[in-house]
Parts: structure tokens; sequence; C-alpha cells
């Protein structure tokens, strides 16, 4: 392969403790209370966190009650002020949902590719695995960065980024290098080592990391963040779909890449757009029961705590797949 044919990929990631995962956790416990009691619960929880405060919006359709301040208690304990303020479901939105049609109009993309055990694309895989280990050593509010070349089916680490509350710097890179122990650019809290993060350094919102809960910048997103929204939602039960639909064609097809495309319309069941891409060839999707209700079904979706994939990306693990 030429050098002209090497291709650059770079992905980032976050630790659990980041301001806006920790936005994504609450709102999922949030709704994760709710579908405790009550399984049909509807959800659109949006959390903002920071300096002291967290406020919940949104809305919430459940005969469960639940004690919400408690819960995000139990994430951020007792010193933040709560605001709270949920509504119902809209009226009109519910009288499309209540027929099994999806909550909200939308574009959903489903990914997976052979360069990894996950499926996963191997940038954004590694910038995931250097996260977890250096939040298994440091765990407070971090991020990582990776940029690597493909030429063929090789693959060169060409620079790490990482920076970490409550990490010097020699400690961070001894633990960077321990992992990846042959970039050609190391970048260690270039800012300066840093003790104040989290809320107290930074404002955090639920569905800001769209792009980290997905597959890395190289694959399109949707648009729709995941976290506080119940499957009706198809932003979230739409695009976990696509992601089994993926991995199950690249299987099958021995594919080398495969991305899937839903579309959905308010109040309407079916998608009105499904198909995948098979290694550069498109092709309509037929024999899925893509409708809200069939996925909630096929995914097994009430058994799952949305919370569990609010931290650490929502594809490429044991619980989506």
């Amino acid at each position: 392969m030429s050098k002209n044919n090497k291709k650059l990929y770079t992905a980032e990631f976050v630790s659990p403790k980041h301001p806006d995962k920790q936005c994504d956790f609450i709102a999922d416990r949030i709704l994760d209370a709710y579908r405790e009691q009550d399984p049909t619960t509807r959800g659109a929880i949006e959390v903002m966190g920071g300096h002291g405060m967290i406020k919940v919006n949104g809305e919430v359709t459940s005969n469960a009650n639940v004690d919400v301040e408690s819960v995000i208690r139990e994430t951020v304990g007792d010193d933040m002020q709560i605001i709270i303020h949920i509504s119902k479901q809209s009226s009109e939105i519910a009288q499309g949902v209540d027929i099994g049609g999806a909550g909200d109009q939308g574009i959903m993309i489903g990914y997976a590719c052979n360069e990894t055990d996950t499926c996963m694309p191997y940038e954004y895989d590694l910038a995931r695995k250097l996260c977890q280990h250096l939040y298994e050593e440091f765990p407070h509010d971090g991020k990582v960065q990776i940029t690597v070349e493909q030429d063929g089916d090789n693959w060169d680490i060409k620079n790490v980024v990482a920076s970490f509350q409550n990490a010097s710097t020699a400690d961070l890179l001894s633990k960077v290098q321990e992992f990846i122990p042959n970039a050609g650019e190391y970048h260690i809290n270039v800012a300066g080592d840093w003790s104040m993060g989290g809320f107290d350094a930074d404002a955090g919102l639920t569905g800001r990391k769209i792009v980290v809960d997905a597959y890395g910048p190289r694959v399109p997103v949707g648009g729709g963040a995941f976290s506080g929204k119940d499957h009706t939602k198809v932003d979230r039960s739409g695009a976990y779909m696509a992601r089994k639909i993926a991995k199950e064609i690249l299987k099958d097809r021995n594919a080398g890449e495969v991305l899937v495309k839903l579309a959905y319309v308010i109040g309407k069941a079916d998608p009105v757009k499904a198909a995948a891409i098979i290694d550069g060839v498109e092709e309509e999707l037929s024999g899925y029961d893509l409708t809200p209700n069939g996925i909630h079904d096929g995914l097994n979706l009430k058994d799952i705590k949305f919370a569990d994939l609010s931290q650490w990306g929502h594809f490429g693990n044991d619980i989506i797949g």
C-alpha cells in the first residue's frame, strides 16, 4: 500500500467521573428506578450539573413512585443543591406512542467491523481500554485521546493524550506506557497536574458525549443521545437494534465492515428506512421486527439496567454487544 493510502484515525474517551458522563449516569439511574417499579415507564430525562447544583428536567409518565432526589444523592452525596422539574409526556406525543409508534423522528446508526474482538473501530476500542486501565489507578475525572495510522492490516499508534485528575504527570505517563509502550508521542497532563475535577471544575450535561457513547468520530452518528430515554425513544432502542443487526451481518457475511441505517417518523411503528451498507454496497433490510415494541422484546430491554451502559460506551460490551 502506498503512503497515500495510509489512513489516520483519532478517538477519545472520558472516565465515568467526567461531568457529562455523571449526568448521563444520573439520568439513567432515575429512569431505571422508575422502570424497576413500572416497566411501561416512558421517560425523557435531562440532567445538568456543576458547581454545587444538579438540575433535572424532562418528562416521565409512569405508575411508579420514585424519590428522585434520593436516587440523585446516592451518586452525588449531600452537598449538592438539587432542583427537580419533571412533567408527564405530552398528550399529543403520547397519542402516537400509545398505539406502538416511535416517540420521535430520527436516524439511527449501527456499526460493526472486523478490526477488534469487540467489532468496534480499532482506535475507539484502544481509547476505551486505555481509559479503563487508567481509571483503575486514578478513579477520578479524566480523558484520553489516541491517534493511529492504518497501513493495510498494520496499525501504528502515532500519539496518545491523557489527562487525569489527582494523577501526577510522571505517574500518569508510567501508567499509560504500561498499557501502550511504543507510541510515537505522549501528551500527558499537558496543561499541568490538576486536582479539581468533575462537578467542582466544570458543568456537565446529558447527551453531550454522543460520539464517545457510540463508535468514535470515524462512524457517523444519527444525532440523538441515549441516556435518560426509554425504549419508545428510538434514538436509543433503534441504535441498539441497528448495532445488533450490524454484528449479525458482519458474522454471517464474513464482512469487513457493516453500517446499518434506520429512520423513523414520530407516531409510526415501522421505520421509513432500513438499510445496511456491507463493505461499501447498500441493500435494504428485511426480516427484522423494527418496531419500538419489537425491539424492546427482541433485545430483552426490560432486563437491562440502562445506567450500566451510561459510563463506558453503549456498544462493544456484554450488555448490548
